[in-house]
């Protein structure tokens, strides 16, 4: 029974990394092969090359392990055990190299191969901690399937140099450190091999050239820079090249740390926060280690990260406020959806939460520490609980959630959270109306004429809100799509027309001047335990040649459950103007002005106020879901939830829109 039980445990893990992020469209793909002519000169990336540290401190020179840990201090991890015997017995249970076989060759399904890198660095440190033969015999099992797939990732979409590259030059890498002494010399060099092959593909495709240009806030960049970089301090004194392989990714972090949010909030959604923030955590971690330098002061973001946590997390912390794309909406909090259980750990939330132990510890912050016990109360897990084992420290100080604010504005973004209380059945919402990445990202494009946005999973959802309440999704998005669309959100659309370029790719944003994207703002907050009060302005949302000349919505709360939301609408020639309102399973009309959306013991009610005169109609939810890597926007269509529509009744020029909604317990 007690194998059984592990045995789920650990495929969930693996269902986990091969699943989740769908990665680009062709238009994406295409972006990344562009040449640029903004970038005058020699490229920046040259010179960041030959001037950052990438050199290892002198005491790490010739000795084997060094990576992220020497032999002394594994030797202290070793005590440790002794003192937190759970996170350690958890890390344990977690090696998912003891339960579950790695994919064989050629390991083309989706994601198979992530979780073998992760897996080689489970066991290697496992084995490097308790001496237990069973543990390195598990690490090379998953050391010699790495080798054994010809092409690390997708045969079909950046072969050898996207995510799974990344996770396999990281696992390899830090696997071929940890146990280089108890390696034999055949075994050392047949991986040597296969990372110095791995290395130079994924060296050559992201080495600077005229005129290429890098997304650096995307994790489809970090994540393989963060592989290499490991790969390349395992190999530094044994490989001339590896200089080269651990100066590109010091430079290109350079623009990574940069570009990262200034609020703390995660632009892609808060399923790639999950997916991509250890990544972040693991090269600063990397970079300290190996040649002394702390990049951790370089990303003010970080230190707000915790906010960003707690307040994305719905109350019970077992669900997501779902902006950007992040799952798959009511199928997702249906608990049937695939990604659910994909998500889950033996019914256990895989959230990540443990890098704000890092964080804690890295920037001495009570509340990250005290947001990072909560969620683990609330039984969520992380995908590598080695780290939650390492980065854990019982002396930080934690501040309680219960202490912490139950309302918080992300002003670089332009997102407001709220909720009544930390409690399970606490009344939650949050409205969104700010630009794809940031205000911030303005000047920074200036710094870094080489950044390239790419914004494909982000929505256009400017003044849109979700709202939650006694355990329950009332009103809000609709999860992870592959062509986004405005219409899955609480906002308005102009004849048809939606938000930025939607329907034209994954990427809504791409071709905008970000000057445009930048206007998209709240223009005032107000809040309290009590109130809030929000005015927005998304007129600049929507493309020059749909017409909107103006778009200012005013979002206000009064507690217990009362909401308002003001709409005043004007454009350059009359149009059929639409409001739209979303609900996981069910609207019910009870008037022309009057609707209940998921009618039971908890529920919200919807009274149109204005306009006087209006066409309702109750329609199912259809979206293009996400596809194939490569295809992200060829999914198909899918029906997720229900939309009531509320449009005038004809083409107006201007118009006001005045909606009550009011929670019913």
């Amino acid at each position: 029974m007690y194998k059984t039980k592990i045995v789920f445990l650990s495929i969930a893990v693996n269902l986990l990394f091969s699943s989740i992020c769908f990665a680009q469209d062709t238009q994406e793909l295409e972006a990344e092969r562009a040449v640029s002519n903004k970038i005058k000169g020699e490229h920046p990336l040259i010179n960041l090359m030959k001037t950052k540290n990438v050199t290892l401190k002198k005491e790490l020179q010739g000795i084997h392990p060094r990576v992220f840990l020497t032999q002394e201090e594994i030797d202290v991890l070793k005590e440790k055990t002794k003192t937190e015997k759970e996170l350690w017995q958890t890390a344990l249970s977690r090696v998912r190299a003891m339960t579950v076989a790695p994919t064989p060759a050629p390991a083309q399904a989706r994601r198979v191969q992530n979780p073998v890198g992760l897996g080689i660095a489970e066991a290697a440190l496992a084995f490097k901690i308790t001496g237990d033969q069973k543990y390195l015999k598990a690490a090379k099992k998953y050391m010699d399937a790495a080798v054994s797939y010809e092409v690390w990732g997708y045969a079909y979409n950046k072969p050898n140099v996207d995510l799974a590259a990344g996770h396999l030059l990281y696992g390899l890498g830090w696997g071929y450190d940890l146990l280089y002494h108890d390696l034999t010399k055949e075994e050392r060099e047949k991986y040597k091999a296969k990372l110095i092959k791995q290395a130079r593909l994924l060296y050559d495709f992201y080495k600077p050239t005229e005129g290429k240009t890098y997304a650096y806030s995307q994790n489809h960049t970090f994540i393989p820079m963060s592989g290499l970089a490991v790969t390349a301090y395992a190999l530094a004194d044994e490989v001339p090249e590896a200089k080269d392989w651990a100066a590109l990714p010091r430079a290109i972090f350079e623009g990574v740390l940069a570009t990262y949010s200034e609020d703390g909030f995660y632009y892609e959604g808060v399923e790639y926060w999950i997916f991509s923030t250890p990544w972040l955590v693991h090269y600063l971690d990397l970079q300290l280690h190996a040649t002394g330098e702390d990049l951790y002061d370089k990303v003010p973001g970080f230190k707000l990260m915790h906010k960003y946590v707690a307040h994305t997390n719905l109350p019970g912390a077992d669900f997501h406020f779902d902006y950007g794309d992040t799952y798959t909406g009511n199928l997702t909090r249906s608990k049937k959806a695939e990604d659910y259980h994909r998500e889950r750990i033996n019914g256990h939330f895989q959230s990540s939460y443990n890098v704000l132990y890092q964080l804690a510890n890295k920037y001495n912050i009570g509340e990250a520490q005290g947001v990072a016990d909560w969620l683990k109360s609330k039984g969520q897990v992380s995908a590598e609980e080695m780290w939650t084992f390492i980065w854990y420290d019982s002396s930080i100080e934690s501040i309680p959630i219960e202490e912490q604010q139950a309302w918080h504005y992300f002003p670089d973004h332009d997102v407001v959270f709220w909720r009544s209380s930390w409690e399970d059945d606490a009344t939650a919402f949050s409205f969104k109306c700010g630009p794809s990445e940031g205000h911030s990202v303005l000047e920074k494009q200036k710094l870094f004429p080489e950044w390239r946005l790419s914004s494909g999973h982000a929505h256009p959802d400017a003044g849109s809100y979700i709202i939650w309440a006694d355990g329950k999704y009332l009103t809000g998005d609709s999860g992870y799509e592959g062509l986004t669309r405005t219409q899955s959100h609480n906002t308005l659309v102009f004849d048809g027309k939606g938000q930025n370029h939607e329907g034209e790719g994954h990427d809504v944003f791409y071709g905008i001047p970000y000057e445009r994207i930048n206007e998209i703002k709240i223009t005032e907050v107000n809040m309290d335990a009590k109130q809030v009060s929000i005015l927005a302005d998304a007129t600049a949302a929507y493309e020059p040649e749909v017409g909107v000349k103006k778009f200012i919505r005013k979002f206000e709360f009064q507690a217990p459950g009362t909401f308002t939301i003001t709409d005043t609408v004007a454009t350059n020639t009359p149009k059929t103007i639409t409001s739209f309102l979303h609900a996981d399973n069910t609207i019910k009309k009870q008037s022309e002005h009057n609707f209940e959306l998921e009618p039971g013991e908890t529920s919200i009610m919807a009274e149109i106020k204005a306009p006087k005169n209006v066409k309702t109609k109750i329609t199912n939810n259809v979206l293009v879901a996400p596809g194939d890597p490569g295809s992200v926007d060829k999914g198909g269509d899918e029906e997720r939830g229900k939309k009531l529509e509320i449009s005038t009744t004809g083409k107006v020029a201007a118009e006001t829109f005045i909606t009550k909604l009011t929670i019913k317990q």
